[in-house]
C-alpha cells in the first residue's frame, strides 16, 4: 500500500471535513451543556417505570413551570431528568413541580437539585483549554526528546488534527459539549499518540536497516510493516466502546467523542503523522543542500 505517494488525497479529505467545521463553530457554534454555560440539573425518582401516557403527562406538568426546560427519562424510564437555564427554574416553580408530580405519582421524590453558575463553567473551560495544551506540549517534548523533533511536530498536528476533526462533528451535529466530552479528549490524545508512536518506532528502525531507500520508501515500508496491528487495535476498541455506548446510555457522553476521536486517531497515524514527517525530512534536506 502505496500511502506517501498520496498525501495530498488524505490532506484534502480531512482539510475539507476541518472546514466544514471550522464554518459550523464560526457561524453555528456549539451546543454546550450546563457544565459549561450554567443552568439547573434536577433528577425525579418515579417510583415506577412510566409509560408513553405518563411521560407526557409529567412532561406537561414540567413545561406549564418552565418551557423552555429539557426533560428526559432515564433508568427504563422510572427517573424524570431536567435541564433548565441559570436562572428559569426557580425553587418555588421547582417546589410546584415537585408538589403537583407527586399529586399525580405518590411515590415519585426529589432525587438530586444541583445548579451551576455561568462563572463556573467559564472556569471549566479555561481548565479544559488548558490541559489540553499542557498534554499536548509534554507530549511535543516526549516524542522530540524519544525519536527527533520532526517526528514530534508530526505527533502533536496529528492530535491537532484529531481534536479538530472530534469538534467538527460535535458541532455541524450540535452534539452535546460537557465534562465527560474534555475527560473523552484527554484520552483519545493519549490513544491516538501511542499508535503514532507503534508506526514512528518502525520507521526509525527502517532507517538504519534501509540506508538506500528514499525517505517515502522507508515510510511507506514502516506503515505496511504496522498498519495490520493498528487497525485490528483500534477496530476492536470501537467495537468495545461502541456496544457499550449504546447499551448504557449514562456513559454516553463520554463513549461518542471516543469513537470519534479514535477513529480519527487512527486514521492521523496513518494517513497524516508519517506524510508529514517524510514532508519535514524533504523540506530540512533542502534547506541542507541550499
Amino acid at each position: 500500500m502505496k500511502v506517501i505517494e498520496r498525501t495530498k488525497i488524505w490532506f484534502t479529505i480531512s482539510l475539507v471535513v476541518i472546514l466544514i467545521g471550522i464554518g459550523s463553530m464560526l457561524f453555528k457554534g456549539f451546543n454546550f451543556g450546563i457544565d459549561f454555560k450554567g443552568g439547573t440539573l434536577v433528577e425525579i425518582s418515579m417510583g415506577k417505570e412510566l409509560n408513553d401516557s405518563e411521560i407526557k403527562e409529567v412532561t406537561d406538568i414540567i413545561k406549564k413551570q418552565d418551557s423552555s426546560a429539557v426533560v428526559t427519562t432515564a433508568n427504563n424510564n422510572s427517573q424524570v431528568d431536567v435541564k433548565a437555564g441559570e436562572d428559569t427554574l426557580t425553587e418555588a416553580k421547582l417546589s410546584t413541580i415537585t408538589k403537583n408530580i407527586q399529586e399525580k405519582f405518590s411515590d415519585a421524590k426529589l432525587k438530586s437539585h444541583d445548579r451551576i453558575g455561568s462563572t463556573v463553567g467559564k472556569e471549566l473551560t479555561q481548565k479544559a483549554i488548558l490541559s489540553s495544551l499542557i498534554s499536548i506540549v509534554l507530549i511535543l517534548g516526549y516524542v522530540g526528546f524519544r525519536f527527533e523533533f520532526k517526528f514530534g511536530c508530526a505527533a502533536v498536528i496529528a492530535l491537532i488534527h484529531d481534536i479538530l476533526v472530534t469538534l467538527s462533528v460535535y458541532s455541524v451535529f450540535s452534539i452535546t459539549v460537557d465534562s465527560p466530552f474534555i475527560a473523552a479528549m484527554l484520552t483519545v490524545l493519549g490513544y491516538s499518540i501511542n499508535d503514532t508512536i507503534v508506526v514512528f518506532d518502525r520507521i526509525r528502525e527502517n532507517l538504519k536497516k534501509m540506508r538506500k531507500k528514499t525517505i517515502e520508501e522507508i515510510a511507506d515500508e514502516s506503515i505496511n510493516q504496522t498498519i495490520r496491528r493498528s487497525l485490528y487495535t483500534s477496530i476492536t476498541t470501537l467495537i468495545t466502546i461502541t456496544t457499550i455506548t449504546i447499551m448504557v446510555p449514562a456513559i454516553r457522553n463520554f463513549g461518542i467523542p471516543l469513537i470519534i476521536g479514535i477513529a480519527s486517531g487512527a486514521y492521523s497515524s496513518i494517513f497524516i503523522a508519517s506524510p508529514l514527517w517524510v514532508l519535514f525530512k524533504k523540506h530540512s534536506k533542502k534547506k541542507v543542500k541550499i
